[in-house]
């Protein structure tokens, strides 16, 4: 097996309301080697600590998240996600993170991880996607990695409804343009296909040119991409919402966009076609790890609002959900 399982603990339980801990044990107990820590888990853990939340506390709990993780055999596979860093126009908002930035580094040592993951921003104001601001702003924090020990590497996502930057084909034009060795990308199997090929808000489920634009991204992929800058894949489906996400959709939120519903509320792990996964993940799946020839931490990823269920049972259900997708994406590619 040349590539390893992880998940990210945002799949297994909500953070806050199911414990980090039992996540972590369940996952450990599915059979994951690997763990994708969210950064919103760390302060309810801080929070049951004298004190409440504080630097000393949120420290303290990523110190029993990492003993949590030797304890059952988990590796940290990196922190996330540090959101709405890139292209932020306000000098003030910027300067804030890159001091929030500085946390995260110190969190990123305790919990064992040299790597942190950045999505692509959605903020609808105050930020540009203009190539050379952005370029400049992921320069800025690949450099302060490089000054850390060990070097805290970053992984760029195109998220789906990204307001200016919602394509892998962006993310690697970024990548190239920092030209960093601590600098790559997440690609992640919904964004992909959940972008060119799907649309939650079409009755379909689908763009009109969806077989054409994903058969042409992919190949692209292929052809452009060097493997040695995909620090790791997420994996993940999700549900054709029928009759499509509008005004009457159950959780539809005014401002939001469609495609942040769809991921927040009705995502699957890959091959839950019995659940109403209907995504082309399988062929975005092959060119990563046919076409690129990709090996390493593989994540299998998905949000519900079936894990905002406050069970405590939770946690294990998703856990061996999670389990039975690797499994059939293992046994279809050999990893």
């Amino acid at each position: 097996m040349k590539s390893r399982p992880a998940i990210p603990t945002a799949s297994i339980g909500f953070p806050g309301l199911h414990s980090i801990i039992e996540k972590l044990e369940q996952a450990a107990a599915a059979g994951f080697q690997g763990i994708e820590i969210i950064f919103e888990e760390i302060a309810p853990l801080a929070a049951q600590f004298p004190g409440g939340v504080s630097y000393g506390n949120t420290i303290k709990a990523a110190q029993t998240i990492r003993e949590t993780c030797d304890r059952v055999g988990l590796e940290v596979v990196d922190l996330q996600p540090l959101r709405h860093y890139d292209g932020l126009l306000d000098p003030s908002m910027h300067d804030a993170k890159i001091e929030e930035l500085k946390l995260w580094f110190e969190i990123a040592k305790v919990l064992g991880t040299d790597l942190i993951q950045i999505p692509t921003n959605f903020l609808q104001e105050g930020v540009t996607g203009d190539f050379g601001a952005i370029t400049r702003d992921m320069l800025e924090i690949a450099e302060m990695g490089m000054q850390e020990t060990p070097v805290i590497r970053f992984a760029y996502e195109a998220v789906a409804w990204g307001t200016h930057i919602d394509l892998w084909e962006q993310t690697w034009e970024i990548v190239k343009r920092v030209d960093m060795p601590n600098f790559g990308l997440c690609l992640d199997t919904f964004h992909i296909a959940g972008r060119v090929w799907g649309d939650p808000a079409s009755p379909s489920g689908q763009l009109p040119t969806a077989e054409d634009d994903l058969r042409v991204s992919l190949e692209r992929l292929i052809r452009e991409v060097d493997v040695n800058k995909v620090f790791y894949v997420q994996i993940g489906d999700a549900e054709k919402i029928n009759p499509a996400i509008d005004e009457n959709y159950e959780f539809y939120k005014e401002g939001e966009p469609k495609r942040m519903t769809w991921s927040r509320r009705a995502r699957l792990f890959a091959y839950e076609e019995d659940k109403g996964a209907y995504l082309p993940i399988e062929a975005v799946t092959r060119a990563i790890i046919e076409g690129l020839k990709f090996t390493g931490w593989i994540s299998m990823e998905m949000f519900s609002n079936s894990l905002m269920d406050p069970d405590p049972a939770v946690p294990a259900r998703f856990a061996k959900r999670a389990a039975a997708s690797w499994e059939n994406l293992n046994q279809r590619f050999q990893m």
